[in-house]
């Protein structure tokens, strides 16, 4: 199946300070073609009072969206402004209201009957099997009692009428028709995006690019090499590195990015060299080295730190 197809730039919507996506076709084409794998963080509608099993919104590190926007692939909003212009300032005609609520209500009947189809396949494969499993029995009991015809004897449950525990009797196995669709009623569809009746079109005066830290230049310089960049928090750093999806691969590395003069205890080193070795990864520091460079050059410098004796 061909993934969706999505359009760049795409918009990153800041809202309260985090920049996110909320569109699964946009969620999957920025890890799939950008690297990008941000925090899932909404709740799921099916199992709302449990937090293991994420869904969106998917929020991204100040790092990732500025990169995505250096990279001219994304554009930043401003969520609650532009949901204002749209809606408050120009009000929404009633037509345009209508059009969208007959979008939605369309969604919800295609939903439901795509469920209800399904539904119905699952029934039919299940009684044909059954069938299939009765058409099995009945056939060996069949044989069973010719058997016991030619030799002249008669076998336990020859008699339908008087025994108890006789074969079950053939099925046929149910037709399409036979199964009637269930009667569920039309599913309600919660849009994920104001896109339409909100338009989807790049801000006429772009919003300044997101602050992101010191430790930036060493998260684009990983990225550029084709690492999937992390969140580090749980082993105590910046990032966690990985050579491919998170999904499929351990991470590498444990980052943490510094300015090239910036003064820092030694026991980081250690700290860091001894948990990365321990949980089998390197401990890498990195920042922009402060010296003139040629033109492509890449001014990052990066080492790694093992712990040995371990």
């Amino acid at each position: 199946m061909a993934a969706p197809s999505v359009n760049e730039p795409f918009p990153v919507f800041l809202v309260g300070g985090r920049y996110t996506l909320y569109d699964v076709n946009t969620v999957s084409h920025a890890r799939r073609v950008h690297n990008i794998t941000g925090v899932l963080i909404g709740g799921l509608p099916q199992a709302p009072q449990q937090n293991v099993f994420l869904g969106i919104p998917l929020e991204l590190m100040p790092e990732e969206a500025r990169l995505l926007v250096e990279k001219g692939v994304a554009y930043v909003v401003d969520d609650a402004a532009a949901h204002k212009q749209a809606f408050v300032d120009h009000n929404l005609s009633k037509e345009e209201k209508e059009k969208f609520l007959r979008s939605l209500k369309k969604q919800g009947s295609d939903a439901t009957r795509m469920q209800s189809k399904s539904a119905d396949d699952r029934k039919i494969a299940a009684l044909k099997k059954i069938a299939a499993k009765n058409a099995v029995v009945a056939a060996k009991l069949q044989q069973e009692r010719e058997s016991a015809a030619a030799s002249g004897n008669n076998i336990a449950g020859d008699d339908d009428s008087e025994s108890l525990f006789s074969g079950p009797a053939p099925s046929v196995a149910p037709s399409e028709s036979s199964v009637a669709s269930s009667s569920a009623s039309t599913m309600k569809i919660t849009p994920t995006t104001s896109h339409p009746p909100l338009t989807s079109s790049s801000p006429s005066q772009p919003l300044p690019l997101p602050e992101v830290p010191a430790s930036y230049p060493l998260f684009k310089h990983l990225h550029s090499k084709g690492y999937f960049m992390a969140p580090g928090i749980r082993f105590g750093c910046r990032y966690t590195a990985y050579p491919g999806d998170p999904l499929r691969f351990h991470s590498h590395f444990l980052c943490d990015g510094m300015n090239w003069d910036q003064e820092f205890d030694l026991l980081t080193l250690v700290g860091g060299g001894r948990l990365g070795t321990g949980v089998k990864k390197g401990f890498l520091i990195g920042g922009t080295e402060d010296k003139e460079k040629a033109e492509g050059e890449d001014d990052v410098r990066a080492f790694c730190i093992e712990w040995a004796g371990m």
